[in-house]
């Protein structure tokens, strides 16, 4: 079979599929982005991003992926005197780190081993020691499919008077991140994760006192000058009309099923995930206690190369997930379950799985991770 991208069961961690509502809003005839029309869709934007992140504050949209929404944060937050505490475990607490040192030289790192939780305890450590200005992390390291816990970690910071810049990318609209009860200054989002609009924008949230500590960083990025725009209903430079537009109708969506409705289902999804990968026999990659809720990394059975499991499911059944990085690359395969992924599309991955391991002479027991699944489901009024 022919992987199809218009039909395939679309399970990667990240661009999620797109409500066909969402790609309709894209499908406008050119618009002044300096007109009428465009300010009240920015206007109507600004009312529906307090929903998303679950606070209200100051909030700005970057055209731009998410890697933009991380250097426009740290550009303009990163002290100019003091350190700063990076906490690295996978992939993109590694990038975190390469994008801080760009704008700082006095930078500590502390890493976990890639699927291990952050390293809290050294962490207060640092934090202890008084001279820590800022400490940045990410919450959902999409990478090994692990949540970090900011929950224990942020009474620390606080105490630390840091500022807590967070990159929020996969864990926005499909973690609980308690922006106001952690003390978090800066978190950012990617449309196309938890929320499900398309790839190219980044959305950055921001505390008082992260406003009160914005500094120049880079020209186009430069938060300072984009919330001078926003509060104006409109942008420093030229957006991409169209996904503003598609951001609009995905956040409308989100507002229809709560985002407490969403971070529900995402959970339970992810609960299903686990519970069927375990059914028939395949191992997480990440320590368990901290497995993400937004995408699910999974170690390749032994003896099986990624084209045998990931390709396959691509290639035979038209089933799209995604393959490990780095180091992991061939080594683990990734399932996302946020946005508007939902039963339907578990059940035909991991139907699939379970040929795959049939054939190969691995399965354990047939239907046993279509059974863990179903178990999980809603039950109809």
């Amino acid at each position: 079979m022919t992987f199809d991208p218009e039909t395939a069961t679309f399970l990667i961690a990240g661009p999620v599929r797109i409500h066909p509502r969402v790609l309709r809003a894209m499908s406008l005839s050119s618009v002044n982005h300096r007109g009428d029309f465009f300010h009240g869709v920015v206007a109507e934007i600004r009312e529906l991003l307090p929903l998303l992140f679950g606070a209200r504050g100051h909030q700005v949209i970057l055209t731009g992926s998410g890697s933009a929404g991380l250097e426009a944060m740290y550009s303009s937050l990163v002290p100019r005197d003091g350190r700063t505490l990076v906490l690295a475990n996978g992939n993109f607490g590694e990038r975190t780190d390469q994008i801080v040192r760009r704008y700082s030289t006095a930078v500590t790192t502390l890493s976990a081993p890639w699927g291990q939780h952050i390293p809290i305890d050294a962490a207060r450590a640092e934090l202890d020691k008084g001279d820590v200005r800022a400490v940045c992390v990410v919450h959902n390291e999409t990478s090994v499919g692990l949540q970090n816990d900011l929950a224990r970690l942020a009474p620390h910071v606080r105490r630390s008077g840091a500022l807590f810049l967070v990159d929020g990318i996969s864990a926005v609209a499909g973690i609980p991140i308690e922006i106001d009860a952690w003390g978090i200054d800066a978190v950012v989002a990617g449309s196309q994760k938890g929320l499900a609009a398309p790839a190219g924008l980044a959305l950055v949230h921001l505390s008082d006192r992260a406003r009160a500590a914005l500094h120049g960083g880079t020209f186009y990025l430069d938060l300072a000058e984009h919330l001078k725009a926003i509060e104006k209903n409109d942008t420093p430079w030229t957006p991409a009309v169209p996904l503003f537009l598609a951001l609009r109708e995905a956040l409308l969506l989100l507002k229809e099923e709560t985002l407490a409705g969403r971070l529900a289902r995402t959970h339970t999804l992810a609960e299903a995930t686990r519970a069927a990968a375990a059914a028939i026999g395949l191992e997480l990659f990440p320590d368990p206690r901290h497995a993400s809720d937004t995408v699910t990394a999974i170690r390749n059975p032994a003896g099986l190369e990624d084209a045998q499991v990931r390709k396959a499911l691509q290639e035979t059944f038209n089933v799209a997930v995604q393959g490990g990085q780095g180091a992991l690359k061939g080594k683990i395969f990734r399932i996302g379950h946020m946005g508007i992924a939902d039963w339907p599309d578990l059940l035909v991955a991991f139907a699939a799985l379970e040929r795959i391991l049939e054939r190969a002479g691995r399965l354990p027991a047939r239907g046993a991770a279509l059974a863990a699944i179903a178990e999980r489901m809603p039950l109809p009024p």
